[in-house]
């Protein structure tokens, strides 16, 4: 293509390659053309029969183990010709990939910078240490993450969340001392609930987790633990048929302020 029309598209060097201003442009107009013609496919799926369509969604780590299935089930069940393509990212990443044309919704936290997104709210999440019952903060109601940095951590093995958390004690110039890694939040209050260290994560999945374990529930005041879940596309208007039904579904869901008192 370069040879073809007489400009440079990457810049290439010892160190690797990278798109030329040229570069950048063709990518634009390669994603908007993909974009049309997911559109295309989906604008005349409701007309062609056994075709299927899917929807790229983009979603924290909270909305994906906390809210999305609750919300996303009735859709897909009334909508059994439409995938959707569901992949967990950071905020700031899920807000850079829908701008950029890669997802066509994204569920992300409120606080990061989204630019000119469309945004509605989805849901409210709340982080809390979830700790022993013998553990030294049990009688605490709430604490703050600062106040736990001398503890040692069940974290999460990887995502979205536990990057966020790790990334929140880096600021702290702290680093988190994690005894284990665990793929579930079951997991993580078991082991919390044994004494074997204390863990972090959504307060929903800790109530969840109480019923079964013997933790204790304990609130950060930290205002980055207390975060506003919102819808985001770029344009409301140029979504495909199949993610404008879901979009507007998942749009009714009606954020629920969580509790205050974490006991």
């Amino acid at each position: 293509m370069e040879a073809a029309g007489e400009v440079t598209l990457l810049n290439r060097g010892r160190r690797g390659i990278a798109l030329t201003e040229a570069g950048e442009m063709l990518a634009h107009h390669a994603r908007t053309i993909l974009h049309q013609m997911a559109q295309m496919r989906g604008d005349i799926g409701q007309y062609a029969k056994g075709l299927r369509a899917s929807v790229r969604v983009f979603a924290n780590t909270a909305a994906i183990t906390e809210f999305l299935p609750e919300s996303l089930a009735p859709w897909m069940a009334a909508n059994p010709q439409i995938d959707v393509d569901l992949k967990e990212r950071g905020s700031s990443e899920i807000a850079r990939s829908v701008s950029a044309g890669f997802a066509e919704i994204g569920i992300l936290s409120s606080a990061v910078d989204t630019g000119d997104l469309i945004m509605r709210p989805f849901a409210i999440d709340r982080l809390v240490t979830v700790v022993s019952r013998e553990h030294r903060l049990t009688g605490n109601r709430a604490v703050r993450f600062a106040d736990l940095l001398g503890d040692q951590f069940i974290g999460m093995a990887g995502g979205a969340l536990q990057d966020h958390i790790e990334d929140r004690a880096s600021r702290l110039g702290s680093k988190m001392k994690m005894r284990v890694r665990l793929r579930n939040f079951q997991g993580i209050c078991r082991m919390a609930g044994s004494g074997a260290g204390i863990g972090i994560i959504p307060e929903s999945a800790a109530r969840r987790c109480q019923r079964s374990t013997q933790i204790k529930l304990v609130r950060l005041l930290d205002e980055w633990a207390t975060r506003r879940l919102s819808l985001c596309v770029r344009d409301e208007n140029d979504l495909t048929a199949p993610a404008k039904t879901l979009y507007d579904h998942l749009s009714q869901r009606v954020p629920q302020h969580p509790a205050l008192d974490p006991s």
